[in-house]
């Protein structure tokens, strides 16, 4: 209750005297170049009804001002696509960021390749989201991406915030799985969305949800105020990354986290901070993702 009403109280402040605006701002790409012989009038017509679902729905009861909306991107590659019945098969590179206080950088918050982004899509079709019954996959997928995100949003600007929103996007797995397309389905894959959510808010993940907070609004957000106490802060985040790996060793989201902030963290601690600060994030991050040690040997530098 008292996270509520915080967050409740951030918002109200954040908004005084503004206009409000929808929670997102997402730009929406599609890539034909694999079916280009197909006509054009139904990807373009995906696209627009694309960007009008994602952008002119309300998706929650918070409050955004229109410089607070998330900065998002859907970038979707058609594999093929039939008019014989309107079937689409594609893949989703999903991701977010947010604005770090008293800079002009952007961070990314979230970044994934769903990779199976399968639906049926008619040149005059409207998307629309009826949460109470879902019967049409392409608008589950948004609405859960939509969720996702602002979730994840959430947590990075007050501890654990976004856990009303995520349960949303945990529900609509649960009821966009009968449907029978990829994605959805339970143990099927460790990193599809049904495994994505559950993780998420498994409750031997809380470290992980911790570390959003912990990282972005702790850490980065203070870089310009004092950037030694923003980097110890943020090596203190990592260590809830690495709480987080061994109470859930086979979740692959500390794996993720660490492959779309690879650069960013390199570049916040090579060459910067004590010797024992960097071996420490290093090991961290090693025994979470070797296969980016090319990176990570840049820390020892």
């Amino acid at each position: 209750m008292r996270k509520k009403i915080l967050l409740a109280l951030i918002l109200a402040l954040m908004g005084a005297g503004q206009l409000y605006a929808q929670e997102l701002n997402a730009k929406v790409l599609i890539n034909r170049q694999k079916v280009s012989n197909t006509k054009s009038g139904v990807f373009e017509a995906l696209e627009k009804a694309i960007n009008q679902f994602l952008n002119e729905r309300t998706w929650t009861s918070l409050q955004f001002r229109e410089a607070e909306r998330i900065q998002c991107t859907f970038n979707i590659t058609i594999d093929t696509y039939s008019e014989t019945d309107n079937s689409f098969q594609a893949s989703l590179l999903v991701a977010s960021s947010r604005p770090v206080y008293g800079s002009t950088y952007t961070t990314t918050v979230w970044n994934i390749n769903d990779m199976n982004f399968d639906f049926t899509f008619q040149e005059f079709d409207q998307l629309e989201w009826r949460p109470e019954q879902i019967d049409n996959n392409l608008c589950a997928m948004l609405a859960y991406w939509a969720y996702l995100i602002i979730g994840l949003d959430l947590d990075t600007m007050a501890p654990m915030a976004g856990t009303e929103i995520l349960q949303i996007a945990q529900d609509i797995c649960t009821n966009a799985e009968p449907l029978g397309f990829k994605g959805w389905k339970a143990f099927d894959d460790s990193k599809n969305r049904y495994a994505i959510i559950n993780d998420y808010l498994d409750g031997s993940m809380e470290k992980f949800r911790q570390l959003q907070y912990a990282y972005y609004r702790s850490g980065l957000d203070h870089m310009c105020e004092n950037t030694d106490q923003a980097r110890a802060a943020i090596a203190e985040a990592l260590n809830l990354l690495k709480q987080s790996h061994e109470d859930k060793s086979l979740s692959l989201l500390p794996q993720i986290f660490t492959d779309y902030k690879r650069d960013e963290i390199v570049s916040i601690f090579s060459g910067q901070g004590t010797s024992k600060e960097r071996e420490d994030v290093y090991n961290i991050l090693f025994r979470i993702n070797p296969s980016q040690d090319n990176y990570w040997e840049k820390l020892k530098q």
